[in-house]
C-alpha cells in the first residue's frame, strides 16, 4: 500500500488548512500501519477528522463566495461517502477494502491539495480570510457571483456569451 507522508510540497501557506492537512496525513499513516485489530478504530478516527476537515473547507467556500455546488464540495462529499462505505465493509470483515481505500487516498490527496485546495487557499488569502475568526480583511474583493467549478478560472464555466 502507498503510504503518504507530510512534505513541504503539500503546504499551502494557510496555517489552518496546512494544520488540518498535516493531521489528515498523520491519521492516514496510522491507518496504513495499523494492525488488523486496530484498523477499524484508526479508519473511524480518520473519517471523523475528514468529516470536520471537509466541513471546514466547505464552510470557508460558502462564506467567501465559492458556490455551494462546486466540484470541490462535491468531491468532498463523494470521498467521505466512500470512506463511510469502507467502514461498514470493514466492520463486516472486509479489512482489505479499508487497506485499499487508504492506498487510494494516499494517491488522491496530494492531487486534491495541490489543485482544489491550493485554489481555495489562494482565494482565502486574496480576500484576507482569517480562519480563526471567520473575518475578512478585504470583503470588497469577494467575487460578485459565487465561484463555480473547482474554484479556478480553468474549470469554472465561461460567462454567458463566451465559449469555454
Amino acid at each position: 500500500m502507498t503510504e503518504l507522508t507530510w512534505t513541504d510540497a503539500l503546504a499551502l501557506q494557510l496555517p489552518a488548512m496546512d494544520d488540518t492537512h498535516r493531521e489528515f496525513v498523520d491519521l492516514l499513516s496510522i491507518v496504513a500501519r495499523a494492525a488488523d485489530d486496530t484498523l477499524i478504530a484508526a479508519w473511524a478516527a480518520l473519517i471523523d477528522h475528514t468529516d470536520h476537515h471537509f466541513g471546514q473547507e466547505d464552510r470557508w467556500m460558502r462564506e467567501t463566495g465559492f458556490s455551494s455546488v462546486n466540484c470541490h464540495t462535491t468531491q468532498h462529499g463523494v470521498v467521505l461517502r466512500v470512506m463511510r462505505e469502507g467502514l461498514e465493509l470493514g466492520r463486516a470483515g472486509r479489512l482489505d477494502v479499508i487497506r485499499q481505500m487508504a492506498g487510494e487516498l494516499a494517491q488522491w490527496f496530494p492531487q486534491h491539495a495541490q489543485t482544489m485546495d491550493a485554489a481555495l487557499a489562494l482565494h482565502l488569502r486574496s480576500v484576507g480570510f482569517d480562519a480563526a475568526s471567520g473575518e475578512l480583511a478585504r470583503p470588497e474583493l469577494l467575487p460578485e457571483a459565487p465561484i463555480s467549478g473547482c474554484g479556478s478560472g480553468s474549470c469554472s464555466p465561461a460567462p454567458a456569451g463566451q465559449s469555454g
